[in-house]
């Protein structure tokens, strides 16, 4: 059956004058035509994932191509049977992606080498080459490539720390890195360069356009590839699919992220239907007990229920929160 639906993933570097403005009127554009998603634009460029009908996204990225400097933007397609966001937001940022650096990177003029779905293929194969992921915790841990890094970050803008705390282990080899549709590693490639790694690559387009690459479909991929819309995950790897995400609770197989029920911890983690509901979605014993956790007041639950559950896994309430 056809998709009435489609999601576009992508980005450009180029020159925007006055974000504001730019922001203000594509917003009204977008609306025009229905479109859904969250759009980032700054004095370096724009960065968009929307959703909506088939006929309206490709008006979208027709007019997107006739604009001088959207005209070899590369939009990354997936079907989908209706909207993946609830709203559409234009925002002006003063960065597109932050590595938080006082010096930022220009990737017009320095970022890593550009590798084909084939070419970073045959650099994960290759045991030489280091294979760092530049997204977040988070993403890794319900997907990633075989033999990847996982940086311990939470944020991207904590990566050039983590590199600098394990530079000795990988500064002499050849290092390629990866990330959802290619814009963080713009960045980070770029800044690996001007450290001084000598050998650095970038897949380009990112692990979207790896997933759809007729000749590698998706090889070497475990697990789901996170995004940022109400879908949460996508499929990539299309010759067989190994789950590699573990319930936060239990370490059991698991794809379903959610965030902790405390509105101060909000943590994203992997959790069943039924360890929701047994931990009462809450990431620690403090997350379960607070004041305002979000899972307690959105079921209803009496402080005798609580109780209950709580000595279910061998915790109790404490006086401060009864």
């Amino acid at each position: 059956m056809t998709a009435n639906y489609q999601v576009l993933l992508y980005y450009q570097y180029t020159t925007i004058e006055d974000p504001e403005l730019f922001a203000k009127q594509h917003l009204a554009f977008c609306e025009s035509l229905n479109l859904r998603g969250r759009i980032l634009v700054a004095n370096e460029g724009i960065n968009g994932t929307l959703s909506g009908r088939v006929a309206d996204t490709k008006r979208y990225m027709e007019a997107m191509h006739q604009d001088e400097r959207f005209k070899e933007m590369l939009f990354k397609l997936d079907p989908a049977p209706e909207h993946a966001f609830k709203k559409m937001h234009v925002r002006p940022r003063k960065e597109l992606v932050s590595l938080n650096l006082e010096q930022d990177i220009n990737p017009l003029e320095q970022t890593g080498d550009y590798l084909s779905p084939k070419e970073f293929k045959e650099a994960i194969l290759d045991e030489e080459t280091v294979v760092i992921d530049a997204r977040n915790d988070y993403e890794y841990d319900l997907g990633h490539f075989r033999g990847a890094i996982r940086p311990e970050i939470r944020s991207f803008r904590e990566l050039p720390q983590w590199i600098q705390e394990n530079k000795e282990k990988f500064m002499d080899k050849r290092v390629v890195t990866y990330c959802t549709g290619g814009i963080r590693c713009e960045k980070f490639s770029g800044w690996l360069v001007r450290e001084g790694f000598k050998d650095v690559g970038q897949l380009h387009g990112g692990i979207a356009t790896y997933g759809k690459d007729p000749e590698v479909q998706g090889d070497l991929w475990d697990g789901a590839m996170y995004v940022f819309d109400e879908r949460i995950s996508v499929p990539i790897n299309r010759k067989e699919h190994v789950v590699v995400g573990r319930d936060w609770f239990d370490g059991k197989p698991c794809e379903r992220y959610v965030n902790c029920a405390n509105p101060y911890c909000n943590r994203q983690m992997l959790c069943s239907e039924q360890n929701e509901e047994k931990y009462l979605r809450g990431c620690s014993h403090e997350c379960r007990v607070h004041s305002q956790n979000r899972y307690v007041r959105e079921q209803e639950l009496s402080t005798a229920e609580v109780v209950k559950r709580l000595s279910a896994i061998g915790e109790k309430l404490s006086e401060s929160v009864k």
